[in-house]
Protein backbone atom coordinates (compact mmCIF):
# COMPACT_ATOMS: atom_id res chain seq x y z
CA UNK A 1 0.00 0.00 0.00
CA UNK A 2 1.70 3.05 -0.94
CA UNK A 3 2.49 5.85 1.81
CA UNK A 4 1.99 8.86 -0.45
CA UNK A 5 6.40 8.85 -0.96
CA UNK A 6 8.05 10.25 -4.08
CA UNK A 7 11.59 8.83 -4.37
CA UNK A 8 14.17 10.16 -6.74
CA UNK A 9 16.86 8.34 -7.31
CA UNK A 10 19.95 9.24 -9.22
CA UNK A 11 21.73 6.68 -11.30
CA UNK A 12 18.45 4.81 -11.39
CA UNK A 13 19.37 2.52 -14.54
CA UNK A 14 22.09 1.05 -12.96
CA UNK A 15 22.48 -1.93 -11.35
CA UNK A 16 21.78 -0.92 -7.75
CA UNK A 17 19.28 1.87 -9.14
CA UNK A 18 17.29 -0.69 -10.82
CA UNK A 19 16.78 -2.50 -7.89
CA UNK A 20 15.80 0.36 -5.86
CA UNK A 21 12.92 1.97 -8.57
CA UNK A 22 11.85 -1.52 -8.71
CA UNK A 23 11.24 -2.27 -5.23
CA UNK A 24 9.74 0.97 -4.45
CA UNK A 25 7.68 0.82 -7.30
CA UNK A 26 6.37 -2.84 -5.93
CA UNK A 27 5.16 -1.44 -3.24
CA UNK A 28 3.15 0.98 -4.71
CA UNK A 29 5.32 4.43 -4.57
CA UNK A 30 6.30 6.69 -6.97
CA UNK A 31 9.88 6.33 -8.26
CA UNK A 32 11.61 9.31 -10.48
CA UNK A 33 14.79 7.12 -11.59
CA UNK A 34 17.46 9.69 -13.48
CA UNK A 35 20.53 8.48 -15.23
CA UNK A 36 22.51 10.00 -18.03
CA UNK A 37 21.49 10.50 -21.68
CA UNK A 38 23.51 7.28 -22.34
CA UNK A 39 21.51 5.34 -20.42
CA UNK A 40 18.20 6.31 -22.06
CA UNK A 41 16.88 2.90 -23.25
CA UNK A 42 17.14 1.53 -19.92
CA UNK A 43 15.31 4.13 -18.66
CA UNK A 44 12.70 3.90 -20.76
CA UNK A 45 12.26 0.95 -20.36
CA UNK A 46 12.18 0.87 -16.24
CA UNK A 47 9.48 3.39 -16.94
CA UNK A 48 7.82 1.08 -19.51
CA UNK A 49 8.25 -1.79 -16.80
CA UNK A 50 6.68 -0.03 -13.63
CA UNK A 51 4.14 2.51 -15.39
CA UNK A 52 2.21 4.34 -14.15
CA UNK A 53 4.57 4.97 -10.85
CA UNK A 54 7.63 5.19 -12.56
CA UNK A 55 9.43 8.55 -14.58
CA UNK A 56 12.36 8.45 -15.93
CA UNK A 57 14.49 11.25 -17.05
CA UNK A 58 17.77 11.73 -18.83
CA UNK A 59 19.61 14.15 -16.28
CA UNK A 60 22.69 15.13 -15.58
CA UNK A 61 23.03 15.26 -12.04
CA UNK A 62 26.18 17.21 -11.68
CA UNK A 63 24.73 20.20 -13.94
CA UNK A 64 22.28 22.48 -11.60
CA UNK A 65 20.03 23.54 -14.90
CA UNK A 66 19.50 19.82 -15.23
CA UNK A 67 18.60 19.54 -11.39
CA UNK A 68 15.95 22.75 -12.00
CA UNK A 69 14.12 21.24 -15.12
CA UNK A 70 14.28 17.75 -13.44
CA UNK A 71 12.35 18.79 -10.06
CA UNK A 72 9.98 21.21 -11.85
CA UNK A 73 8.92 17.78 -14.13
CA UNK A 74 9.20 15.70 -11.38
CA UNK A 75 6.41 18.11 -9.10
CA UNK A 76 4.05 18.51 -12.62
CA UNK A 77 4.00 14.64 -12.82
CA UNK A 78 3.76 13.09 -9.12
CA UNK A 79 4.42 16.23 -6.67
CA UNK A 80 7.39 17.68 -4.85
CA UNK A 81 10.03 15.02 -3.46
CA UNK A 82 10.10 13.11 0.02
CA UNK A 83 13.04 11.16 -0.61
CA UNK A 84 15.90 10.48 -2.37
CA UNK A 85 18.22 8.08 -2.85
CA UNK A 86 21.95 8.98 -4.43
CA UNK A 87 23.55 5.76 -6.17
CA UNK A 88 25.31 7.95 -9.25
CA UNK A 89 29.09 6.91 -9.01
CA UNK A 90 31.92 5.07 -10.21
CA UNK A 91 34.45 3.09 -9.59
CA UNK A 92 38.52 3.70 -11.06
CA UNK A 93 41.58 2.23 -9.47
CA UNK A 94 44.32 -0.62 -10.13
CA UNK A 95 46.98 1.73 -9.87
CA UNK A 96 48.60 3.26 -6.88
CA UNK A 97 49.12 7.27 -6.46
CA UNK A 98 53.12 6.91 -6.61
CA UNK A 99 52.56 5.17 -9.61
CA UNK A 100 49.76 7.47 -11.90
CA UNK A 101 50.38 8.99 -15.31
CA UNK A 102 48.03 11.90 -14.82
CA UNK A 103 45.28 13.23 -12.67
CA UNK A 104 42.30 11.60 -14.67
CA UNK A 105 41.26 9.07 -12.13
CA UNK A 106 41.10 11.72 -9.65
CA UNK A 107 39.21 14.27 -11.53
CA UNK A 108 36.58 11.42 -12.61
CA UNK A 109 36.43 10.15 -9.00
CA UNK A 110 35.61 12.91 -7.69
CA UNK A 111 33.09 14.11 -10.50
CA UNK A 112 31.58 10.87 -10.42
CA UNK A 113 31.00 10.00 -6.93
CA UNK A 114 31.56 13.50 -4.81
CA UNK A 115 30.07 16.45 -7.28
CA UNK A 116 27.04 14.37 -8.39
CA UNK A 117 26.16 13.88 -4.89
CA UNK A 118 26.90 17.86 -3.30
CA UNK A 119 24.73 18.75 -6.40
CA UNK A 120 21.92 16.60 -5.61
CA UNK A 121 21.91 17.75 -2.06
CA UNK A 122 21.98 21.22 -3.00
CA UNK A 123 19.18 20.77 -5.41
CA UNK A 124 17.13 18.47 -3.28
CA UNK A 125 17.44 19.99 0.44
CA UNK A 126 15.88 23.23 -0.47
CA UNK A 127 12.47 21.58 -0.81
CA UNK A 128 12.93 19.50 1.79
CA UNK A 129 13.81 22.14 4.40
CA UNK A 130 11.06 24.28 3.31
CA UNK A 131 8.57 21.79 3.52
CA UNK A 132 9.42 20.17 7.02
CA UNK A 133 10.01 16.62 5.58
CA UNK A 134 12.01 14.38 3.53
CA UNK A 135 14.56 11.78 3.96
CA UNK A 136 17.91 10.78 1.29
CA UNK A 137 20.59 7.79 1.41
CA UNK A 138 23.66 8.40 -0.28
CA UNK A 139 25.79 5.02 -1.51
CA UNK A 140 28.99 5.14 -0.10
CA UNK A 141 31.46 2.19 0.48
CA UNK A 142 33.08 0.03 3.31
CA UNK A 143 36.42 2.50 2.38
CA UNK A 144 35.07 5.54 4.16
CA UNK A 145 35.58 4.16 7.31
CA UNK A 146 38.53 1.44 6.23
CA UNK A 147 40.57 3.80 4.16
CA UNK A 148 42.98 1.27 4.09
CA UNK A 149 41.02 -1.36 2.08
CA UNK A 150 41.21 1.16 -0.77
CA UNK A 151 44.70 1.01 -1.77
CA UNK A 152 45.38 0.84 -5.30
CA UNK A 153 42.77 3.01 -5.71
CA UNK A 154 43.32 5.76 -3.08
CA UNK A 155 40.98 8.63 -5.62
CA UNK A 156 38.06 6.48 -5.27
CA UNK A 157 38.35 5.81 -1.25
CA UNK A 158 38.95 9.81 -1.14
CA UNK A 159 35.92 10.45 -3.04
CA UNK A 160 33.71 8.36 -1.27
CA UNK A 161 35.55 9.36 2.02
CA UNK A 162 34.12 12.63 1.37
CA UNK A 163 31.01 11.81 0.54
CA UNK A 164 30.79 10.10 4.09
CA UNK A 165 31.85 13.51 5.78
CA UNK A 166 29.70 15.85 3.20
CA UNK A 167 26.62 13.21 5.09
CA UNK A 168 26.93 13.59 8.25
CA UNK A 169 28.02 17.20 7.75
CA UNK A 170 24.86 17.89 5.92
CA UNK A 171 22.41 15.56 8.23
CA UNK A 172 23.44 18.24 11.44
CA UNK A 173 22.87 20.88 9.52
CA UNK A 174 19.32 20.42 8.84
CA UNK A 175 17.98 17.60 11.54
CA UNK A 176 15.89 20.31 13.06
CA UNK A 177 14.22 21.01 10.07
CA UNK A 178 12.72 17.47 9.86
CA UNK A 179 15.13 16.24 7.21
CA UNK A 180 17.30 13.01 7.51
CA UNK A 181 20.56 12.41 5.42
CA UNK A 182 22.13 8.62 5.91
CA UNK A 183 24.68 6.65 3.98
CA UNK A 184 25.20 3.11 3.39
CA UNK A 185 28.38 1.72 3.20
CA UNK A 186 28.59 -1.42 1.10
CA UNK A 187 31.49 -3.39 -0.19
CA UNK A 188 31.27 -5.36 -3.12
CA UNK A 189 27.54 -5.46 -4.99
CA UNK A 190 26.92 -7.99 -6.43
CA UNK A 191 26.44 -6.48 -10.10
CA UNK A 192 27.41 -7.88 -14.02
CA UNK A 193 30.04 -5.73 -14.02
CA UNK A 194 31.84 -6.66 -10.51
CA UNK A 195 31.18 -10.42 -11.16
CA UNK A 196 32.85 -9.64 -14.76
CA UNK A 197 35.87 -7.84 -13.16
CA UNK A 198 36.27 -10.78 -10.66
CA UNK A 199 34.95 -13.89 -12.17
CA UNK A 200 37.52 -16.06 -9.46
CA UNK A 201 35.61 -14.53 -6.49
CA UNK A 202 32.53 -16.19 -4.93
CA UNK A 203 29.64 -13.46 -5.31
CA UNK A 204 27.46 -14.98 -2.80
CA UNK A 205 30.02 -13.29 -0.88
CA UNK A 206 28.76 -9.67 -1.56
CA UNK A 207 26.02 -7.92 -1.04
CA UNK A 208 23.25 -8.34 -3.16
CA UNK A 209 21.52 -5.19 -4.79
CA UNK A 210 17.61 -6.03 -3.40
CA UNK A 211 19.25 -6.71 -0.02
CA UNK A 212 21.07 -3.14 0.10
CA UNK A 213 17.70 -1.64 -1.47
CA UNK A 214 15.78 -3.48 1.84
CA UNK A 215 17.94 -1.29 4.13
CA UNK A 216 17.69 1.61 1.72
CA UNK A 217 13.83 1.40 2.01
CA UNK A 218 13.86 1.12 5.53
CA UNK A 219 16.33 4.23 5.76
CA UNK A 220 13.80 6.23 3.63
CA UNK A 221 10.52 5.09 5.99
CA UNK A 222 9.09 6.50 8.68
CA UNK A 223 10.29 3.59 11.01
CA UNK A 224 13.80 4.89 10.69
CA UNK A 225 12.70 8.34 11.38
CA UNK A 226 15.11 8.47 14.34
CA UNK A 227 17.97 7.40 12.37
CA UNK A 228 20.22 10.61 10.87
CA UNK A 229 23.85 11.24 10.47
CA UNK A 230 24.25 7.63 10.60
CA UNK A 231 26.95 5.62 8.19
CA UNK A 232 25.37 1.96 8.05
CA UNK A 233 27.42 -1.10 7.42
CA UNK A 234 26.22 -3.17 4.51
CA UNK A 235 29.34 -5.81 3.67
CA UNK A 236 27.79 -9.26 3.36
CA UNK A 237 30.20 -11.73 3.71
CA UNK A 238 33.44 -10.28 2.69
Amino acid sequence: MSTGAITIVTGGAGALGSAIVRQQARHGERVVALDRKEAQDRINALEKEGAPRVLGLATDVTIDSDWHATLEHVKAKFGDPTGAVLTAGGWTGGTPIHAAKDDSAWQSMMQNNTETVYRALRALLPGMVERGHGSIVVVGARQVVRSELGAGAAEYTASKAAVGALTQAVAAEVLSKGVRVNAVLPSIIDTPANRAGMPDVDPRLWVAPDSLADVIAFLLSDAARDISGALIPVYGKV
